[in-house]
C-alpha cells in the first residue's frame, strides 16, 4: 500500500468535484475547491475521521467495501478506480455499482446523430449523456441536479409520466425489469438499494411491477411524447446495449415525411430556448 500516493490521489479527485455535481448545495464559505472531506465521507458511507486519515496517509489498508464507496463518492472513472485499488494494495475486482463513465466514442456518436434525440442511460436509468436534440425534446439535463436525472425516480415519483401520450406502460414495465436485473448484479451498491427502497415506498405502481419478479425487458418501440411547444411527437425508440459498461444508448427518431419529423427538425433549430418541459 502506497499511503502517500493514495492520499494525494484522493485529495486531487476530491478537489475537482463541485458540490452541485453530486447534488449538494454549494454554500458560501468554501476555502478549498471541490468537496469537503466530510462530504466525501458521507457519500461513501464511512466516517469523516477515517477518510481524513486516508488523505493524510495515516490509515490502515482500506477494505474493498471502503474503496468501492470512495470510488462512487468521487465519481472515479474505471481507470481511476483501478489505479486507486493498486495504490491501496488491493487488486480491483468487478465494479460494485453501475458505471457512469461513457466512452468518448459513444459521446461522439451522440453528436453525429443530428436528426435523432439520443441519450445514454446507466443500469439504473440515470441519464449520464445526451445530445442537443434530446435536451430540446425531453429535458435540458444540464440544468437538473444529478439526482433528478434518474428516469425511474422522475416517472414513478415525479411528473415524468406527463411526458407520454402513449407508451408510458411500456416504459414503466421495461424500466422496472431492468432495475431488478441491476439490483441482482450490484447487490452491495447502496445507491441501487436505496433507489429500489425509495421507489417501493413511494409508488404502488412500481411495487406491483417489482413483485412480478420479471427481468426480461420489453421496450416500447413506438411512443408519442408531449412537448409544450411543438405538441405531440410520435417517435420510434431504439435501444443499443453497451455490454461492457452495463449502459444503454436510447435513440428517438421520427418516420420520414411525418409531422413528427418536422417537429424534430424545428427542435434541432430552436434547441432548449423557451422549451421548459416537465421531463421524463
Amino acid at each position: 500500500m502506497d499511503r502517500r500516493e493514495l492520499g494525494s490521489f484522493l485529495r486531487s479527485r476530491r478537489e475537482r468535484i463541485s458540490p452541485e455535481e453530486v447534488g449538494l448545495p454549494a454554500g458560501r464559505r468554501r476555502r478549498t475547491p471541490g468537496l469537503r472531506r466530510e462530504e466525501v465521507a458521507r457519500l461513501a458511507f464511512i466516517s469523516t475521521e477515517y477518510y481524513t486519515r486516508l488523505e493524510q496517509a495515516r490509515a490502515p489498508r482500506p477494505s474493498r467495501e471502503v474503496l468501492a464507496g470512495v470510488a462512487r463518492a468521487l465519481r472515479l472513472s474505471d481507470a481511476e478506480r483501478e489505479h486507486m485499488h493498486h495504490l491501496a494494495g488491493s487488486p480491483p475486482g468487478p465494479p460494485s455499482g453501475p458505471s457512469r463513465e461513457v466512452r468518448p466514442s459513444i459521446l461522439a456518436l451522440l453528436e453525429r446523430l443530428p436528426n435523432a434525440a439520443a441519450m445514454v442511460l446507466s443500469a439504473t436509468y440515470e441519464v449520464i449523456a445526451w445530445n442537443a436534440l434530446a435536451a430540446a425534446l425531453l429535458e435540458d439535463f444540464s440544468a437538473v441536479p444529478p439526482r433528478g436525472r434518474n428516469l425511474l425516480r422522475r416517472y414513478f415519483l415525479g411528473s415524468g409520466r406527463e411526458l407520454f401520450s402513449t407508451g408510458a406502460d411500456g416504459f414503466a414495465g421495461s424500466a422496472a425489469r431492468r432495475l431488478r436485473a441491476a439490483a441482482a448484479r450490484y447487490p452491495d451498491d447502496p445507491e441501487v438499494a436505496g433507489l429500489v427502497r425509495e421507489l417501493l415506498e413511494g409508488s404502488a405502481e412500481f411495487a406491483e411491477l417489482w413483485d412480478s419478479h420479471d427481468v426480461c425487458a420489453r421496450p416500447a418501440l413506438c411512443k408519442t411524447l408531449r412537448h409544450p411547444v411543438v405538441g405531440p411527437v410520435t417517435v420510434v425508440c431504439d435501444v443499443l446495449d453497451i455490454a461492457d459498461r452495463d449502459q444503454q444508448v436510447v435513440i428517438y427518431t421520427a418516420e420520414p415525411g411525418t409531422p413528427a419529423e418536422e417537429a424534430l427538425r424545428l427542435l434541432s433549430v430552436v434547441g432548449t430556448q423557451r422549451m421548459a418541459s416537465e421531463g421524463v
